[in-house]
């Protein structure tokens, strides 16, 4: 499995590799590819703190519940610092592992907070701003296993989704056994045979975007 702690999620040979697979993939078409790998799509503290919280307050209810029915007698101040010591030490782990806030999240809340990344990179790195309207964005998200492919106007609509899915589910297969780089490849090369089939190069065809993966640490 991929290691979070890693500063690098792959090597520069990786890195290289996946480059001159995006030139070669854009070879014969006037489409353009842009990857993105990000380590998380968010911090996480304050939504598995709200989570961790909501059920230190339903455990404690229940406990209560429970103390009454069995007679078991414990007093107010001792059961409020059992609560906050609770507390306390759900907020210091979370701090202190950033990698286990995930495991508290809501699968809901992961895919959303990815997806809102994958539309943000697609934005901010101008995937949306070639020429004809042609770049494709392969967005894979570690921590909340999530991968997604966003295709500017002038594709999309050219593609059926099954081909698309098909894309995200090579990214997602490769990310899951930790071959991050081989997934990108794969998906690279599906990616640039969809291109040259719907879009084939033309006279004036140029690199508007840079070859290369976007790492986000």
């Amino acid at each position: 499995m991929y290691k979070l702690e890693t500063p690098y999620m792959i090597d520069q040979a990786q890195h290289d590799q996946i480059s001159t697979a995006i030139e070669q993939a854009e070879c014969g078409t006037r489409g353009e590819i842009y990857a993105v790998l990000a380590r998380r799509s968010d911090d996480y503290f304050f939504a598995a703190g709200f989570v961790l919280t909501c059920g230190i307050l339903l455990s404690a209810v229940l406990a209560a519940f429970a103390a009454h029915i069995y007679w078991f007698d414990i007093s107010l101040p001792l059961f409020g610092l059992a609560i906050l010591a609770a507390f306390v030490m759900a907020m210091l782990i979370l701090w202190f592992v950033p990698q286990c806030r995930v495991f508290f999240v809501p699968k809901q809340i992961l895919y959303k907070r990815a997806h809102l990344n994958a539309v943000q990179q697609f934005l901010a790195k101008n995937v949306q701003r070639t020429k004809y309207r042609t770049g494709v964005l392969l967005f894979v998200s570690l921590a909340e296993r999530y991968a997604e492919v966003i295709a500017d106007d002038g594709i999309s609509s050219k593609v059926d989704q099954e081909e698309w899915n098909s894309i995200i589910e090579t990214l997602m297969h490769h990310s899951k056994r930790g071959e991050i780089s081989n997934g990108f490849l794969a998906a690279i090369e599906l990616t640039g045979q969809l291109l040259q089939l719907h879009l084939p190069s033309t006279a004036d065809d140029e690199n508007e975007l840079q070859n290369r993966l976007v790492e986000l640490l």
